[in-house]
């Protein structure tokens, strides 16, 4: 599954599961643009890492939930490399708050981020996507927004709401000879998880078959395969990887 000479677009990738996609990726040979915000440092950091192993990589400063900035990524891309192949809409935030409690704010900013900056970015690039030889869409959505998670009504409406985007942006890449999929990580081992208490973390583990959390790796093994010419007659799905947290 050689990513050589594709151009894959990650973002919220200078940290967590996007930077682990984006490292991934890049020592498979692909052209990788790191998306952040705030973390420059480690969005150069990430820059140097795909380098170090042969890679090409370039970091774009923007705000998924800010058009006007998410243009401005997709002419850095342009300017790198051309068009984009793959983009992997990862990014995203919580603001977790038990429902009664949870202001319109904190609904609306994870709305904005997790849902809105999918839109943005997957309009902004659709072009690239549809005009790409076997052009890919991978949105990384969670296994709360199957299951649901306490104090989480913001993000998992948000993760949720990735699965009807992904199956309808399918059809609509389908007449290209793109794909549009999405893959819902169960918890992993980020930095996300280093503030939760080691007895919550126990819980959470004993839920899992597996009996283990997921490393980033075993996510970024999957979104590879995805946007590789490998999986070019799947399309339209969601891929649990979660450590059997469904059985």
């Amino acid at each position: 599954m050689s990513m050589e000479g594709r151009t894959c677009v990650i973002t919220g990738s200078a940290r967590g599961i996007g930077r682990g996609i984006a490292q991934h990726l890049g020592e498979k040979g692909a052209n990788v643009v790191i998306n952040y915000r705030s973390s420059e440092g480690s969005a150069h950091e990430a820059v140097d890492a795909i380098e170090s192993a042969g890679g090409e990589a370039v970091a774009a400063r923007a705000d998924v939930s800010d058009r006007a900035e998410v243009e401005h990524m997709h002419e850095v891309c342009h300017e790198a490399f051309g068009p984009a192949d793959v983009l992997v809409n990862n990014a995203g935030i919580t603001a977790d708050e038990q429902f009664t409690d949870m202001s319109r704010e904190e609904w609306d900013r994870v709305m904005d981020v997790n849902l809105g900056g999918m839109f943005n970015c997957t309009q902004v690039f659709f072009d690239d996507i549809w005009n790409a030889n076997e052009g890919r869409l991978v949105n990384i959505s969670s296994v709360v927004g199957k299951q649901g998670n306490f104090g989480q009504a913001n993000y998992a409406t948000a993760k949720s709401g990735m699965f009807g985007f992904t199956r309808t942006i399918a059809l609509e890449l389908a007449k290209g000879g793109s794909t549009a999929n999405c893959v819902a990580p169960g918890f992993t081992a980020t930095d996300m998880l280093e503030s939760v208490p080691d007895s919550v973390l126990e819980r959470i583990i004993s839920g899992i078959p597996l009996e283990r959390l997921a490393e980033v790796e075993d996510i970024a093994a999957v979104v590879r395969f995805l946007a590789s010419e490998e999986s070019s007659y799947v399309t339209g799905e969601v891929i649990d990887v979660n450590g059997g947290m469904d059985l």
